[in-house]
């Protein structure tokens, strides 16, 4: 992984270990808290455009669980 890539997932992972709403999140597009800093959130739309399609045919079960918790509220 690149330094810039390795550098969004550590972030995102730090946001992720910090959520509110722990195990029940929601995916953050459907979020009611904007955790992200609109930068970082902006480069993630970017790239879950770009790998999201792929994510079927690498990990197709965690890429219909991830489909399935998009449909998620927050609480």
């Amino acid at each position: 992984m690149c330094p810039e890539c390795q550098e969004l997932s550590d972030y995102a992972m730090t946001r992720l270990t910090h959520c509110k709403f722990g195990e029940s999140k929601p995916t953050c597009g459907k979020c009611t808290v904007h955790c992200y800093k609109p930068e970082k959130r902006q480069r993630i739309i970017e790239v879950m455009r770009y790998s999201g399609p792929k994510m079927l045919f690498a990990h197709p079960i965690a890429a219909i669980r991830h489909l399935v918790d998009e449909r998620k509220k927050a609480n």
